[in-house]
């Protein structure tokens, strides 16, 4: 093991069994996107670190993307995050395309992170976004989005919620506390790392921004007030929405959730899971109506948000949520191979088995019939097949169950008709 070059720090090795819940998760997010309209596009995995600088934040440009050089001295990154990207893509067809849009991708992302449990430097993140309407009826489509897609994979109220607030209505807040418009991005990021920092060193920071004491304290008094929403007419008419799309037993306000990204203008949103052993947050964003003027294009207002895979799957596991039929093989029929003048009959007969719809794998050897019964269990497999110098004879398959070890022989004709019964469920004729 010593020689074995070691995979590069933060990045994951996807075994069949952790690609089939990357893949089911995938899955899930295309069949919730599309339920609700949307379509499904992608960008490409390095950017110019210019398309984020001036729009993510220092701490995601500095301190968290992979930039490096390319032959011509510019500076590229491994994306850390679509928005830029996708705005970018607009601002390019913005004449051609048809508003409102409801765009949706899943990929591979990139963030310079220390790994740890529930978080990678290598991730794969799901993105949703409804651009070209700027009404909070919009932000509470993409809401409803998020908690179905929680509906979808078994998640329940009590497993995780959706904390929501307003960017605005936090601004006039902060405004009110004396901050100057010049300090009110940093106390954005001050709210954003409460559940980060130890109450002391969060007041430390908090301080050291220049709140005085009396600033602090009614900073925190503002943050405890779980009532402050109804003072937001857009958040007023958010909440109606949500309610009107059957979803508001997973939605809640929660006026600490302002998110970190210096790009979000208005309503602002982040799942997260409350259960025991997890409580991290899973999806997270907002309203950004100014991002796409940002990158070259005509104003445009846009809503939407992202969510890993690393820590949704961890809770997903908690809760019992993955299904037990990620351990079936993509092939549930094993031809085997008796002997080596029986060789090409097994590869015929998986051909043929094929072409009528089946999906079959075939023992590449001959071998004993128990050794490649066994294979099969541990692949996964229902039905094995068996052509020997008796079947081929006869002209017939022998069909084994292997749920209840039935086994049993027909006319080759007839092979596939008695595993579709199998494998739904069904009896033998």
């Amino acid at each position: 093991m010593k020689n074995i070059i070691p995979s590069v720090k933060g990045t994951r090795d996807f075994y069949p069994r952790e690609m089939s819940i990357r893949t089911w998760l995938y899955n899930k997010m295309r069949q919730v996107s599309e339920s609700f309209g949307y379509q499904e596009y992608e960008g490409p995995l390095l950017e110019n670190i210019d398309l984020y600088a001036a729009k993510s934040g220092e701490e995601l440009v500095k301190e968290q993307s992979f930039v490096f050089p390319d032959r011509s001295d510019n500076l590229i990154t491994l994306r850390p995050e679509l928005t830029p990207t996708l705005m970018r893509m607009v601002a390019q067809r913005q004449g051609q395309l048809h508003f409102p849009l409801r765009w949706w991708s899943y990929g591979p992302f990139w963030r310079y992170e220390r790994p740890q449990k529930g978080r990678s430097r290598e991730f794969f993140q799901w993105n949703i976004d409804l651009i070209g309407e700027a009404s909070p009826e919009a932000d509470a489509e993409i809401v409803a989005v998020m908690a179905s897609f929680y509906k979808a994979t078994g998640l329940m109220p009590e497993d995780v919620n959706i904390l929501v607030n307003n960017r605005r209505l936090m601004d006039e807040e902060l405004n009110e506390l004396g901050l100057t418009s010049e300090q009110r991005p940093e106390a954005f990021r001050l709210i954003d790392r409460r559940d980060k920092l130890a109450p002391e060193a969060w007041r430390d920071y908090a301080l050291d921004l220049g709140l005085s004491p009396e600033q602090f304290d009614r900073l925190l008094a503002l943050l405890e007030n779980l009532e402050l929403w109804k003072e937001s007419d857009e958040l007023v008419r958010f909440f109606e929405a949500i309610d009107a799309l059957g979803v508001s037993e997973y939605v809640r306000y929660d006026p600490q959730i302002v998110r970190g990204l210096d790009y979000y203008t208005g309503i602002v949103y982040e799942g997260r899971a409350s259960t025991p052993k997890i409580r991290r947050a899973l999806a997270g964003g907002g309203r950004y109506d100014n991002l796409l003027a940002d990158v070259g294009g005509n104003p445009l207002p846009g809503t939407g948000y992202a969510m890993g895979d690393v820590v949704i799957t961890l809770l997903l596991e908690e809760t019992g949520n993955l299904p037990k039929e990620l351990d079936i093989s993509p092939a549930p029929v094993l031809v085997t191979v008796f002997d080596e003048e029986s060789l090409l009959a097994s590869y015929k007969l998986t051909a043929d088995l094929r072409e009528a719809g089946l999906k079959v794998a075939c023992y590449p050897v001959p071998a004993k019939l128990g050794k490649q019964f066994k294979y099969a269990d541990r692949i996964g497999a229902r039905v094995a097949l068996v052509i020997g110098p008796d079947e081929k004879a006869q002209g017939q398959v022998t069909i084994k169950n292997l749920l209840n070890r039935d086994q049993f022989s027909v006319p080759e004709r007839e092979v596939s008709q008695h595993i579709r019964e199998i494998l739904a469920g069904g009896k033998p004729s």
